[in-house]
Formats: C-alpha cells, sequence, structure tokens
C-alpha cells in the first residue's frame, strides 16, 4: 500500500508556524506537500523534516523551494536529505535549455562534410545495388527457369495496361493544347498548315515518351518504391533470404523487365493519342478535315523521329524501374521512411529522365536524326 507525504503546521515555542512534513518525500508521494507548500501563504519559519523516512531528488527540490520562498530554517534534515538539497539549490532554474548552436562558420563546413559523406554513401549503395541486379540478371541467363514469368506478366499488367486510360487521356489533352497553341503562334505568319508538322514531330520524337515516363514515374515508380519498402519494413525481404530466395531475383528484376518492355509500347500509344488530340482540335479550329491530318502526318513526319522516341523509351523504363525499386530498398525500420523514400523514388526518376532526355536530342541532332 503506497503511503503518502503529509504536512502539519504547528508553533515553536516561541509561536512561530513550523511546518512539520512526515513519510516519504518522492515523486510518487509527495504530491499533496508540494501543493499544500505552494497555496500557503502565511510565514514559515522552520520546516521540519526528522519524521521524513525517505527522500529523493524531486522531495529535495520542493523543500528547498519551500526554504527559498518563505526564507524558513531546516530541521531535522539526515545526511541524504542535507546532500540532496544542497545539490538541487545550486540549480537557480536559470540554465539554457536551447541546444548549444555552432557558429556560422562552423555549422557551414559542418553541413558540406555531411553532405558530401551522404553522397559518397548514396554513390555506394547505387553501386552496390546495380552490382546486386547484375549478378540477379547473370544468374538468370545461366538458368533461364529462374525468372518469374508471372511475376513479370503480372508487373506488365499494372505498369502498362493499367495505365492506358490515364496516359492516353492525358496525351490527347496535350494534343490539343499543342495543336491549339502552335496554330495560334503560326498564324502570326500565315503557316497554319505546318500545325500538322509541329504536332505530329513533337508528339513522336519528344511529349509522347516523356510525357509517358513521367506518368509512370509517378505511378509505377511511386508504387515499385513503397510495395518494396513496405515488404522491407515487415521484414518479408529478410524472410525470403532466410528461405534462400533472392529479393532482386524475385522482386526487382521482374518489374524492371516489364517497364522497360511496356514503356516503348505506352510511349507509341501516348504519340498515337497526341496526334489524335491535334486532329480533333484542328478539324474544328483549322478547318482541316480529321482523316486529312492524319494522312498529311505520315508524309511530314520522317520515319526516323518514331525511332528516336521508341529507342529512348527502354532507357526511360529502366530509369524509372531502377529508381523505384532501389529506393525501395532503402527502407529502414519506420513507417515514416516509406513516404520519404516513395517520394524522393518519384523526383530522382523524373529529373533522370529528363537529363536522359537532353543527351538523347543532342546524340541524335549529331547523328542526323535532328
Amino acid at each position: 500500500m503506497r503511503v503518502w507525504a503529509d504536512l502539519t503546521l504547528q508553533e515553536d515555542d516561541a509561536g512561530r508556524p513550523v511546518a512539520v512534513l512526515s513519510g516519504p518525500l518522492t515523486v510518487s508521494s509527495i504530491g499533496v506537500v508540494d501543493r499544500a507548500l505552494r497555496e500557503h501563504q502565511g510565514d514559515l519559519a522552520k520546516l521540519d523534516i526528522s519524521a521524513v523516512p525517505e527522500i529523493d531528488t524531486v522531495g529535495a527540490w520542493t523543500v528547498w523551494r519551500a526554504l527559498r520562498d518563505h526564507q524558513a530554517e531546516l530541521v531535522g534534515a539526515s545526511d541524504k536529505a542535507q546532500r540532496l538539497i544542497a545539490a538541487v539549490s545550486k540549480s537557480k532554474g536559470h540554465g539554457e535549455t536551447g541546444a548549444h548552436r555552432l557558429p556560422l562558420v562552423k555549422r557551414t563546413a559542418q553541413g558540406v562534410g555531411l553532405l558530401v559523406i551522404g553522397w559518397g554513401e548514396g554513390t555506394l549503395k547505387v553501386i552496390s545495388f546495380l552490382g546486386a541486379v547484375l549478378v540477379a540478371w547473370w544468374h538468370i541467363i545461366r538458368s533461364p527457369s529462374r525468372m518469374r514469368w508471372l511475376a513479370v506478366v503480372r508487373q506488365a499488367e499494372l505498369v502498362g495496361i493499367s495505365a492506358l486510360g490515364i496516359v492516353g487521356l492525358m496525351s490527347f489533352l496535350v494534343g490539343i493544347v499543342i495543336a491549339q497553341q502552335g496554330a495560334v503562334q503560326l498564324a502570326q505568319f500565315g503557316a497554319e498548315v505546318l500545325t500538322v508538322n509541329l504536332t505530329g514531330r513533337i508528339a513522336l520524337r519528344e511529349l509522347g515518351v516523356l510525357m509517358t515516363a513521367i506518368m509512370v514515374a509517378g505511378r509505377s515508380g511511386s508504387s515499385f518504391a513503397a510495395q518494396i519498402g513496405t515488404m522491407k519494413l515487415t521484414e518479408e525481404i529478410d524472410a525470403m533470404r532466410t528461405i534462400g530466395v533472392s529479393p532482386v531475383e524475385a522482386l526487382v528484376i521482374p518489374r524492371i523487365l516489364a517497364a522497360v518492355v511496356m514503356m516503348p509500347l505506352l510511349g507509341f500509344y501516348a504519340a498515337i493519342m497526341a496526334i489524335v488530340g491535334g486532329a480533333f482540335i484542328s478539324s474544328f479550329t483549322l478547318d482541316i478535315p480529321f482523316m486529312t491530318f492524319l494522312l498529311r502526318v505520315q508524309e511530314v513526319v520522317p520515319l526516323h523521329d518514331v525511332w528516336v522516341g521508341l529507342v529512348k523509351a527502354p532507357f526511360f523504363g529502366l530509369i524509372v524501374a531502377m529508381s523505384g525499386c532501389y529506393q525501395g530498398m532503402q527502407v529502414k525500420a519506420n513507417a515514416e521512411e516509406v513516404g520519404l523514400r516513395t517520394t524522393m523514388a518519384v523526383v530522382q526518376a523524373i529529373f533522370m529522365v529528363i537529363v536522359l532526355d537532353a543527351f538523347f536530342a543532342v546524340f541524335f541532332t549529331e547523328v542526323g536524326w535532328g
């Protein structure tokens, strides 16, 4: 049974008020006494703790505060109580509670150093992941039966078939915007007919596959990171390693293969939908018949523009899948990390896709496919 501390007000021989404390002055039993001492408005000549069998730091602090506030004299304190009260009396309660802040120069140097260390560690992790993927591909090439074709088909459905609706609608609307805005600008030079050239070439060469890659990065790349990250968080990946199943072969390779295969198909589909969107709006704003627009595209768009888009698409799919799987595998033991890594996967994939697209634009121009 818990014993509570108690406070009794008495008078000494001279008639002065004395506060007599009894019972243990510990954090679990001092509540009533602490409140009574805080609410006491009169003077106290003495504070008697001779009937206190036990005292801790909280009790010592309460006694010291009462002595300070009432200018009272301490009576009946044991050696332990005197040591504790003397120790807490040295703490005035006005110390600096905020974290120590380094000077600006040191903070800058520290930030740069941590950034460089982070880059180095990230580079090593990326190299390690790429090595694991290459080893997994080598094992599959040596033993094709290790390939999980059912998983590949499932991921191809999620990456490609399920995305047809949103990719088609987005590309159709983008085609409308390109044709409409292009016609407005070309009309200033009396060259509205070149809207067909503009829409066809930019859709097949750039926007079709680029917008598809961005859409897949936001849709499938984030899904890859979240799925693998959740499996890492729930220790399913550790369990796979325990039973002798390679997580890279079972989870990463099917997603990479599905994205690489489906991206050219989605990119070509998106380009066609953009051209259809351009033909649709041109039939209203430029009085160009729908079928005439489509036939004209076949005449003015060179075949190598189609190949430019198809060549870029697998690389974009590889980047999106690798980014999503890599970030998912980096999830640590907390749920917040899943959301963080999912965001990083999308941002990283979109950034790398745009950088690679710029490289391809220069490369194809230099080889005469400009």
